[in-house]
């Protein structure tokens, strides 16, 4: 009988490297030139997250046999993540994209090159899903994965069957990409990524997305009520799919590429309450950000943040979990890279009122 304990969060996707200019750039003024190298991927920013803030946290992928994968690994390894349940082929490539920033009206750009990823053709079978669960208590996923190639498709429904049956909790973030969802011709990406995630929910418990991603899972139309459209649409959600105890959204407004301002609200199910922050009494104040460093990865903290929360001896307490998630996501925007940088205490100072940034000595 294992004595392992039961408090290990696991994240399965897809890490690639992210080539961006300098600065704001744009492609032309940097090619040819340097271009900047680090890490990203949705479930990997999760996973980074997590062990910044403290969790014991594993990542699964699959990554081809070369020195640039080797230090891939190593890098998550020098974060704190566990990499064992990484596996290694001759098959497939490691992905890439291109990342050029936006800057006040000129919107980013992303340029995906991950077509025939290892991880996009590693069947369901070569992962060691009772050593990679062992331990476990949560199981994160997005929708990035499962729309990716048909294979990594079957590879998500297989790992949430797997977690499902060894208890874990299963969290899911929509992340609806329209340039990913290719792998049927003929068939829409709205549909492909309707039909498939579908699939997938009767298996979640915690749900991260937007409005429109839950539109695209009911075929309910979009109601509006004083405060918006976000608590009726997390409120649809739930009485859809009867196993969600929690449907997490952020509250983003954009006035620029460079200027969001940003809340966020968590749908608790069982009490059918819904919690938004930041708040000021009571009605919903977002954070004001007028520099946004780096856009991408902000979603990523917010699940991270939540996760965290809901992982904590006190996780039960909505407000404190959704207020954590949108500071966590919101301290994100001030860092280069896809990967979270904020400390736990940074985040908890932020949930308290702090927004002044002062020096601290």
């Amino acid at each position: 009988m294992s004595t392992i304990p039961a408090d290990r969060i696991v994240t399965f996707g897809e890490v690639m490297v992210r080539l961006a200019p300098p600065g704001y750039q744009r492609f032309a003024q940097a090619v040819p030139g340097d271009l900047e190298v680090s890490l990203a991927g949705a479930e990997v920013n999760v996973a980074a997250s997590l062990a910044r803030l403290g969790r014991r946290t594993a990542f699964v992928t699959a990554l081809p046999r070369h020195a640039l994968a080797e230090a891939v690994v190593a890098q998550l390894r020098g974060l704190g993540v566990d990499t064992s349940g990484i596996v290694r082929s001759p098959q497939g490539r490691l992905g890439l994209f291109f990342f050029e920033k936006g800057i006040n009206q000129r919107p980013a750009e992303v340029i995906y090159d991950r077509e025939g990823s290892t991880v996009s053709q590693l069947p369901p079978d070569q992962y060691d899903w009772a050593a990679i669960f062992e331990g476990a208590a949560w199981f994160h996923l997005s929708g990035i994965t499962p729309a990716i190639s048909r294979n990594a498709a079957a590879v998500a429904e297989e790992a949430v069957r797997q977690a499902s049956a060894r208890g874990l909790r299963i969290s899911f973030d929509m992340n609806f990409r329209s340039k990913l969802w290719q792998w049927e011709p003929g068939t829409a990406p709205r549909e492909l990524a309707a039909r498939t995630v579908r699939g997938l929910m009767p298996w979640v418990h915690v749900f991260i997305g937007g409005p429109d991603d839950v539109v695209l899972l009911t075929d309910l139309p979009l109601e509006v009520s004083e405060g918006g459209r976000h608590a009726p649409a997390a409120r649809n959600l739930a009485a859809q799919y009867p196993g969600l105890t929690h449907v997490a959204m952020t509250v983003r407004e954009a006035l620029s590429s460079s200027h969001h301002r940003l809340g966020g609200l968590l749908h608790n199910v069982g009490s059918g309450q819904t919690f938004y922050a930041p708040q000021q009494q009571g009605h919903l104040k977002p954070y004001d950000i007028p520099h946004v460093v780096d856009r991408l990865g902000g979603g990523d903290a917010f699940a991270a943040g939540l996760i965290f929360s809901l992982t904590t001896p006190d996780g039960t307490d909505p407000q404190a979990a959704v207020d954590f998630a949108v500071a966590a996501s919101c301290l994100a925007h001030s860092t280069e890279g896809d990967f979270n940088c904020a400390t736990t205490e940074e985040v908890f100072f932020l949930t308290k009122g702090s927004q002044a940034g002062q020096v601290n000595r």
